[in-house]
């Protein structure tokens, strides 16, 4: 198994930026994929960004060339750069791991707070 630890959350003001980490531990060769999601209250939870193991990324549309998923592989460190952030964006992010076996791997999460 995996396990993931984010950090990095907090309170901003509308147009700030802010870096989440989400440090891995475990079994890291079963990660096929890591990423970052987010769920505010009474909403789904749901997709910001996404890289594979291979460097591939994925972004939700409303990301809008706003944040940028990397990596840190030495690190075993995924970071989530959010840039030109909105209230709408106030929500806990949550980092994944997607691991051989269909196994998923949840972090606690992180709150944002974005102000207007």
């Amino acid at each position: 198994q995996v396990q993931l630890v984010e950090s990095g959350g907090g309170l901003v003001q509308a147009g700030g930026s802010l870096r989440l980490s989400c440090a891995a531990s475990g079994s890291i060769a079963m990660i096929k994929a890591m990423g970052w999601y987010r769920q505010a209250p009474g909403k789904q939870r749901e997709l910001v960004a996404e890289i594979t193991r291979g460097g591939i990324t994925n972004y939700a549309n409303f990301v809008n060339g706003r944040f940028t998923i990397s990596r840190a592989s030495a690190e075993n460190t995924v970071y989530l750069q959010m840039n030109s952030l909105k209230s709408e964006d106030t929500a806990v992010y949550y980092c994944n791991a997607d691991l051989i076996l269909d196994i998923t791997s949840w972090g606690q999460g992180t709150q944002v707070t974005v102000s207007s």
